[in-house]
């Protein structure tokens, strides 16, 4: 069955291979960890998630943040790191970025990959099932990318991980990931949701043409109330408000509206930076907008 499932994955992705794991915390941690080798530079982008953070540190390998989105700030460790010929070099960022709800430049950084002879892990954790062809992700068919994670938690409705690499990759991976090597097989059910996920996914365009209109629309109805959705761009979209206080307050208000939006706060995000996060999805109608705007309006005028 987990060989069925991961042909399927690996075919869903346009990759040679794939493999399934528990979680998407444990892979990010356990596989940047077997990743992370002696002698390995890994560059990741500041806003990354925890998971990606604690594969970091857990890692052999030397570490560093670049900037947010800054293909310069990656740039230039690039360029430092040309002076250490023996060390080899991952670049590490998210497709969609959890918190943002911004992307990432895939195809600048593939570019920037060649040009300094780097690896490049995508978390496409976000993006799975909602954007690129066939809701495929924002990697699909990249050549340039050598380990695309992904999660059937989200958008795909159901629980585990996946990564999508060479069949060398896999092969290392089996045997150095001891996220893999010592933990628990997915049950069977799961694997069954999985594997309808798998089905539906790819013919699910009008519902994904629906969500990014719809979250192009809320956006910009917030914006005009006078939100802040900082540089979000896809169906995760932040409402920043700064404050730790107005973020607590205005996640109660909303859950009294019955709805779910919880408050993020440091050290989640950057102080200063507190929100509430939306996550949209297909199944929204425009009268859960409407009332998400009313109450929205209400909380403005009335604290």
């Amino acid at each position: 069955m987990y060989e069925r499932l991961e042909r399927k994955i690996a075919n869903f992705k346009g990759t040679e291979a794939a493999l399934l794991l528990p979680t998407g915390y444990q892979t990010n941690t356990t596989v940047i960890a077997a990743l992370g080798r002696k002698e390995t530079l890994l560059l990741s982008d500041h806003e990354n998630h925890n998971s990606i953070a604690m594969g970091l540190q857990l890692s052999q390998g030397q570490w560093q943040r670049y900037k947010h989105n800054d293909l310069t700030s990656l740039q230039d460790r690039l360029q430092k790191a040309v002076q250490l010929p023996d060390i080899s070099k991952w670049i590490i960022s998210e497709s969609v970025f959890s918190m943002d709800g911004d992307t990432s430049d895939v195809q600048a950084l593939s570019e920037l990959a060649i040009n300094f002879g780097a690896a490049i892990y995508m978390d496409e954790a976000h993006a799975t099932g909602v954007l690129g062809p066939d809701g495929r992700g924002l990697c699909f068919e990249s050549k340039d990318i050598s380990v695309i994670m992904g999660t059937f938690s989200k958008a795909l409705g159901s629980f585990g991980a996946y990564i999508a690499c060479t069949i060398a990759m896999k092969d290392y991976l089996v045997n150095f990931c001891a996220g893999l090597i010592y933990s628990t097989a997915l049950p069977p059910a799961v694997l069954g949701a999985i594997d309808a996920a798998l089905d539906v996914a790819p013919v699910m365009n009008h519902e994904r043409k629906h969500l990014a209109q719809m979250s192009f629309d809320l956006r910009d109805r917030l914006r005009k109330m006078g939100f802040s959705t900082g540089s979000s761009s896809t169906h995760i979209i932040p409402i920043i408000v700064g404050d730790d206080a107005d973020a607590l307050s205005l996640s109660r208000y909303l859950e009294e509206c019955s709805i779910l939006a919880p408050a993020i706060r440091p050290p989640t995000v950057r102080e200063g930076q507190s929100r509430i996060r939306l996550s949209l999805t297909a199944a929204h109608k425009e009268e859960h907008i409407r009332h998400l705007i009313r109450s929205l309006a209400n909380w403005k005028t009335h604290g």
